[in-house]
């Protein structure tokens, strides 16, 4: 969608992108609650029904509404054999990193299964750099404003998932476990609407702020936001009000985060190659989420007591003090390739 709107929509496409990059937050915030109401209402079938007749919608609008291919970009080839390969081994880490429960029932099988991903993971890089017509343009990695915005997003998306996945868990514990407010899954969908509704006003003005402060800036203040939204939930998270203050800090810094990939990567990427560099974005963000819900359940698990079922509540605050220090990390990681865009910039010489 975003390389749609930069080669048809001229003046235009900077404001759509900055749109585009935020409407997926702000759709958290009215996906969860709906399936939320049709799990508990019709089943959790319901809820999946739900998601195919919003897909289907989706891909009806495509048809309808976006302009063709051009002739000669549509003759290019398929890289089929780059599709399989990054699809069979991404399902391969996100099954390790996603059920943690398969380290714990199936030590020897999870091991092996993230070493198998890895390995087609590693032959789909060797591929995409010897086909002539590739899945993804793996070359524009070499720019170190691509390779840092893509670093900065795997990292930071972890701490980003992490504390998503703490709030809402937290919320549904029963107080019967001394801490949680026992909501259903319904009302726990809820406390993510001010995730959503923060996040479109993030997506909004983080595109202006990005002018003046750089791409790389706005990563830095928007992971700054991010470190903020761990410490209202570590030390505030006995009322609800404190965890949904937390979410609603947490969706400013994600849309933060959001509107300033765009602005990072496609400064320096061709027109040609935008899909190829915003669809890698969005693979490694994808990763960078399954990773924080895996490391969140893993130290939540590592705080349960023998014979119980729930993680006890110092468990959650050692999970947000993790999620600050990944986190920071990404900011450093932020903060030196801006630096390195800066000096970049001044050694190239005045046209």
């Amino acid at each position: 969608m975003i390389a749609t709107a930069r080669e048809h929509l001229a003046e235009r496409a900077g404001r759509t992108i900055a749109l585009l990059s935020v409407a997926s937050t702000a759709g958290i915030g009215v996906g969860y609650p709906l399936a939320g109401l049709l799990t508990e209402v019709a089943g959790v079938r319901a809820a999946y029904a739900l998601g195919l007749a919003v897909t289907a919608a989706a891909l009806a609008a495509a048809l309808l509404a976006l302009p063709t291919d051009d002739p000669a970009r549509a003759a290019r080839p398929v890289d089929w054999t780059g599709a399989g390969l990054l699809g069979g081994g991404l399902v391969a880490v996100l099954l390790v990193t996603g059920d943690t429960d398969l380290w714990m029932t199936h030590p020897p099988v999870a091991p092996a299964v993230l070493a198998a991903g890895v390995l087609i993971l590693a032959a789909w890089v060797v591929t995409e750099r010897r086909t002539p017509s590739p899945l993804v343009e793996l070359t524009a990695l070499r720019l170190p404003a691509v390779a840092g915005a893509n670093l900065v997003m795997g990292v930071s998306g972890v701490g980003m998932y992490l504390l998503l996945t703490l709030i809402t868990r937290y919320a549904q514990t029963p107080p019967g476990a001394g801490y949680g407010y026992g909501l259903s899954t319904f009302q726990a969908g809820l406390v993510l609407v001010p995730f959503s509704v923060l996040g479109f006003v993030a997506g909004r003005v983080g595109p202006r702020v990005g002018r003046r402060v750089g791409p790389f800036g706005l990563l830095v203040a928007s992971g700054g936001v991010v470190v903020a939204a761990f410490v209202v939930f570590a030390a505030a998270r006995g009322a609800l009000a404190g965890s949904v203050v937390a979410m609603a800090v947490l969706g400013f810094g994600v849309g933060g985060f959001s509107a300033a990939m765009p602005q990072a990567i496609l400064a320096v990427t061709p027109v040609t190659e935008t899909a190829s560099a915003m669809g890698l974005n969005q693979v490694v963000r994808a990763v960078g989420f399954s990773t924080g819900s895996a490391v969140g359940g893993l130290i939540l698990a590592a705080s349960t007591a023998a014979g119980r079922l729930l993680p006890t509540d110092r468990g959650y605050t050692t999970a947000a003090w993790a999620g600050v220090a990944v986190t920071a990390l990404g900011i450093g990681i932020a903060a030196a390739t801006g630096a390195l865009q800066r000096r970049r910039a001044d050694r190239r010489p005045d046209p």
